[in-house]
């Protein structure tokens, strides 16, 4: 099975690793058919700079002649053909100018081709072509010669020397022309031609030297030495470190019922021993292989870095870590002025707010008085301005967030939006219903209120609902926005100072005088504990009905809160005081004669 997995692994892999090829390829394609167009475009321009100079070559040596052939008397001759070759020498150095210019202008637009050694490594580009030989086919050429040099038994560097070939300067090893430089590829150097060719001598009989020295017998012997021992070394400590992580496994183990006896937050059991056994050996297990596969990774570039075949391959692993570390390090770097703004934007944010705060608590203690503003609207008016003020902050720090103008930074900030926007719809209008309740001040926390149909204490008032206590203990929560289309009966209000009026109805017979009943009434209300005596309770006749009438008890509290039992102990002092002076309270359906009868 394990065979199977890693077969169809190594296929997707290799799969991955053409597409990506073929990519790497179509792109390096484009990149070389435009870069052969400029290319191609300067090389015109060059040869027709070319024919020139050879014209102007020709011209000069024909003027030397002359001037050579002149007798010593001729001095008027001589001067006219000398002020001819200074207007030729002038026109070559203007051609130079322009071929420099020209090379400037293509520098940093167009690619070199590369001369490579042996393993890949590239020893310099060519940009110029020779004759009908494009800058790729010369530098094909002179690698392949490079190569030729190397499988040469009896290669001596003494014997690579350079040779003036008029036009240009060759590199030449016996009868083996290397390769040329002209003065085309002098300037594309910033160097003179003559320069440029023992620097590209010198490089090539380097590498043609290291080479024969990597690949010798008794070398290759060494390395392959080498190369077992690390093999040896890689597998010796692969053995001991699972030798030690099995030791270990076996030590937590061990430690079931004395050091692990499992992971208790509270009265809550989040692990016994068993699965906190479990979790330790798969944590266990995945440090093990974390540091076996660390010391292969780090073993396989020490490896490859003996043979020169494979060389390169140890710089492309360590690559795999240290160029995410270096842009890594990098970005962090780039990016830490704008790190420096955001903390100081943030530290200056951090302290308004602390002074809106400590502003907050000195009007809710009372200790700062604003005219027409109550010390109820600090908490709300304190928490809105944090909203606004935080909102202000991420707007200012927004644009120093690293990608904050990326395409897809800026897709997810409109995708968040638009889920905020869409998904709040429905809790909007209670929000701003909660605003205009607070600044109302229709009520706040403990008042007993009547919303609607229900009554009871306030116990929340936040910015979505206000939750009310009823007298049954049950606990209502109401959306702002039916508050705001309810009408709010608020019983505590003027309660504490001006004083709630409770009231209730009795039915009286015409038998029985109206100042008795006042009387009797007002008794009641002043043996109930919470009803004030001052200012005094009083009695109004609401109505005369067919047989009775209708009298109505008002009585000031301050309680407004325990309306409940004021109301029941009111009744039953009404009920004993009526008793006692022989009243008969009626209802509906109990009528009273004149002589005494009834029915």
């Amino acid at each position: 099975m394990n065979s199977i997995k890693f077969f169809l692994l190594s296929a997707l892999l290799l799969f991955m690793g053409k597409i990506g090829f073929a990519q790497a390829d179509s792109s390096t394609t484009t990149k070389d058919s435009l870069n052969l167009v400029l290319l191609e475009n300067y090389n015109k321009r060059l040869q027709e700079i070319e024919r020139q100079r050879v014209e102007d070559s020709i011209k000069k040596e024909e003027l030397y002649r002359e001037i050579s052939a002149l007798k010593t008397t001729d001095n008027l001759k001589k001067e006219e053909l000398q002020e001819q070759l200074l207007a030729i020498t002038e026109k070559e150095n203007e051609r130079l100018r322009e071929k420099k210019a020209r090379i400037d202008s293509l520098k940093s637009t167009t690619k070199g081709y590369p001369v490579h050694g042996f393993f890949n490594d590239t020893l310099f580009f060519l940009y110029s072509k020779i004759g009908s030989f494009s800058p790729k086919e010369r530098a094909e050429s002179a690698t392949s010669k490079i190569h030729r040099l190397g499988n040469l038994p009896d290669f001596n560097h003494e014997a690579l020397v350079t040779v003036n070939a008029g036009s240009t300067e060759d590199i030449v090893y016996g009868d083996l022309i290397v390769m040329s430089v002209t003065e085309t590829d002098g300037l594309w150097n910033d160097s003179t031609r003559d320069a440029l060719a023992g620097e590209y001598r010198d490089k090539i009989s380097q590498v043609v030297t290291q080479y024969q020295e990597e690949t010798g017998y008794l070398n290759i012997l060494k390395k392959v030495g080498l190369a077992i021992l690390v093999l040896i070394v890689i597998a010796a400590l692969i053995k001991y470190i699972s030798k030690f992580f099995n030791w270990v496994s076996v030590r937590i183990q061990l430690q079931k019922g004395q050091k692990i006896k499992g992971v208790q937050i509270k009265n809550y059991t989040l692990f016994d021993a068993d699965k906190q056994i479990d979790v330790l050996l798969l944590v266990n297990r995945i440090i093990k292989w974390f540091v076996i596969l660390t010391a292969i990774y780090i073993a396989l570039p020490i490896l490859f870095g003996l043979f020169p075949w494979t060389e390169h391959f140890a710089s492309t692993l360590f690559g795999y870590i240290t160029n995410p570390l270096k842009r890594i390090f990098l970005s962090f770097w780039n990016y830490l002025p704008d790190l420096i703004t955001i903390v100081v934007i943030v530290i200056i944010f951090r302290y308004v707010l602390r002074l809106t705060r400590y502003l907050k608590n000195e009007i809710a203690r009372g200790n700062l008085v604003l005219n027409g503003f109550y010390r109820d609207w600090a908490e709300p008016t304190y928490q809105i301005v944090r909203v606004l003020l935080i909102a202000f902050m991420v707007v200012v720090i927004w644009p120093y967030l690293p990608g904050s103008e990326s395409p897809i930074f800026k897709g997810v900030s409109v995708f968040l939006g638009f889920l905020f926007t869409f998904g709040s719809a429905g809790s909007l209008s209670n929000v701003i219903a909660g605003l205009v309740l607070t600044y109302m001040r229709l009520f706040t926390i403990g008042d007993r209120v009547r919303i609607g149909e229900i009554s009871g204490d306030v116990i929340e008032k936040s910015l979505l609902v206000t939750r009310v206590r009823t007298t049954q203990n049950e606990i209502i929560s109401i959306p702002n926005s039916t508050v705001m289309s309810s009408h709010t009966i608020n019983y505590s209000a003027d309660a504490p100072d001006k004083g709630l009026i409770i009231h209730t109805k009795v039915n009286i017979g015409y038998d029985v005088p109206w100042k008795e009943v006042h009387d009797a009434l007002i008794e009641a209300a002043l043996r109930t504990d919470l009803i004030l005596k001052e200012p005094a309770p009083f009695v109004q006749q609401v109505s005369l009905q067919e047989f009775n009438a209708v009298y109505d008890l008002n009585a000031y509290i301050r309680e407004a809160n325990r309306q409940g039992s004021i109301y029941s102990q009111l009744h039953e002092n009404i009920q004993d005081v009526f008793k006692e002076r022989n009243i008969e309270i009626m209802s509906p359906h109990y009528l009273v004669q004149k002589d005494g009868g009834s029915r």
